[in-house]
């Protein structure tokens, strides 16, 4: 599947960053909320932007990895959470009812079956991918079906008027899959990317990364593109994710990347359209390990760190409010000229 991301057009920042600096208050003393305000006012080319109908959306999956105990939880978590989500028990439906976010689940692979009228996207691939400890997680054909699953949602949303989309997971097993994936194509040791996950005690933490130096092995990728990497070691749930990214960057919205599997997936969707970081917003520096390895890579600072490490969006979710203080703040407050206040002398 192709995409076409035009690099994001700065001509306009010389007069947004006047607007910023001309505001009532001491020159960057609103420190990151003003670099947020620049990038939100380039993104939608406005002087006075605006977050129109902002949604958080959630992708679920299943591995077959997860037979290989990389994960403190049983796969069927999977499924038990997406039934919270759908029922709105989970940290993200209160987080997203705080903040006037809307809540879309999407079902990208989990190793279920769900009521036709449940409320959540149908968009299952397959009942989880492969064990990529003796198999490719999935074929070419499943990748490109869940990427282009994952573009579809975000086109829904913005064909409705959407222009921030917040990004989020749910899959037993995924911290595995991304430091997988991370260390492919970052090259960065697999001893700074695999953490503890949901709570892996010292003897879980080395049979992980046992597991995941096997499957590297047994694959023994050379020189590794983005596509190789997600159809070997990712989730259904992933790929969805880098589709989303890129779908959205492609419509000029603005990106909440949400923790280590989020930003995993941003990782892969940047090597594959470096023209998407420019519409990423990285929200949170989460507890696991390998999600600070991965934001140094980036160059990315996170708006929050709060050691969280629950994944689902909670993050991004928790950020959006300072992602709409930098708006406010940019279209509410009053300039020196109109205030009547002394400058700096």
């Amino acid at each position: 599947m192709n995409f076409s991301i035009a690099p994001l057009d700065t001509s306009l920042a010389p007069t947004l960053q006047h607007k910023i600096d001309n505001k009532t208050k001491p020159l960057g003393s609103l420190g990151r909320l003003e670099t947020l305000a620049l990038q939100i006012g380039l993104i939608q080319q406005d002087l006075y932007p605006v977050l129109r109908q902002p949604q958080m959306l959630i992708f679920a999956g299943d591995h077959g990895a997860a037979a290989e105990g990389v994960s403190l939880y049983p796969q069927a978590v999977t499924q038990q959470m997406v039934l919270n989500f759908v029922q709105g028990g989970a940290a993200i439906n209160a987080f997203c009812a705080q903040n006037g976010l809307g809540l879309t689940i999407i079902d990208a692979g989990v190793n279920a079956d769900f009521a036709a009228d449940m409320p959540l996207v149908h968009a299952k691939i397959a009942k989880g991918t492969a064990n990529y400890c003796s198999a490719a997680a999935m074929s070419a054909e499943q990748f490109e079906e869940a990427l282009a699953a994952g573009a579809a949602v975000v086109e829904q949303k913005f064909q409705t008027g959407c222009n921030c989309v917040g990004l989020g997971e749910m899959g037993i097993g995924n911290t595995a899959s991304a430091s997988l994936i991370a260390h492919q194509l970052t090259g960065l040791p697999l001893s700074e990317l695999v953490g503890r996950g949901t709570g892996l005690d010292d003897a879980g933490l080395a049979h992980k990364t046992a597991t995941l130096q096997r499957a590297m092995d047994f694959h023994a990728l050379t020189a590794p593109d983005p596509a190789a990497v997600l159809r070997t070691f990712g989730g259904f749930e992933i790929v969805m994710l880098v589709g989303a990214m890129l779908r959205a960057a492609e419509r000029q919205m603005l990106i909440l990347v949400d923790g280590f599997i989020a930003t995993a997936a941003a990782l892969a969707a940047l090597k594959m359209h470096s023209n998407a970081l420019a519409y990423c917003v990285f929200c949170h520096a989460s507890f696991e390990l390998g999600h600070k390895t991965l934001l140094r890579y980036l160059g990315a600072e996170p708006l929050l760190q709060l050691d969280m490490r629950l994944g689902e969006g909670s993050g991004a979710a928790l950020a959006y409010p300072l992602v709409a203080a930098a708006v406010t703040f940019l279209n509410s407050m009053a300039s020196f000229d109109n205030a009547g206040v002394s400058r700096a002398i």
